[in-house]
């Protein structure tokens, strides 16, 4: 997912990071305007069958998520055997993570410790800081009827 990884080392820079000046590198990678703004700024992004989408929270916090494997429910709504669909997306994020530890980022990144919202949220998850901005990897399923993806996320703190 080299779409993602440079998208990480554009945004790694950016002070402080803004839904507009991630926008902004968004359009500037060529990534594919998905049509959904939110207080003037474009928010969800598409390259390479990568989606990509940017939150804004109180507070000033911004994070920017991707997703770099999903598998949708069946046509039944759920899925038949879902503790292999997890075991899957486990395997996407295990084929994943050494993208993101041998890249360039890695010289920047310091392993976090996980915490029980992370545990209660993910199916697995590995997380790092990035200076003061969190960046996690991990498979999620939101609700029963959702998909499983493989996600990753940089997100920074809002002002306390």
């Amino acid at each position: 997912m080299t779409e993602v990884i440079a998208m990480l080392e554009e945004l790694r820079d950016i002070t402080p990071l803004t839904a507009e000046a991630a926008a902004a590198r968004f359009a500037a990678q060529e990534w594919t305007p998905g049509g959904k703004i939110r207080d003037g700024v474009e928010t969800s992004w598409d390259k390479g069958g990568v989606g990509g989408w940017i939150r804004t929270f109180g507070g000033g916090a911004v994070g920017v998520s991707f997703f770099v494997w999903i598998r949708d429910v069946d046509e039944s709504g759920y899925f038949d055997d879902l503790d292999a669909v997890y075991a899957q997306g486990e395997r996407a994020l295990a084929d994943f993570l050494p993208e993101i530890e041998e890249s360039p980022l890695a010289g920047h990144l310091i392993e976090a410790e996980q915490t029980e919202a992370d545990r209660d949220e993910f199916i697995a998850v590995k997380k790092w800081t990035l200076g003061t901005r969190t960046l996690t990897a991990g498979v999620i399923q939101q609700d029963t009827d959702l998909p499983v993806m493989v996600v990753v996320a940089l997100e920074q703190p809002g002002a306390a």
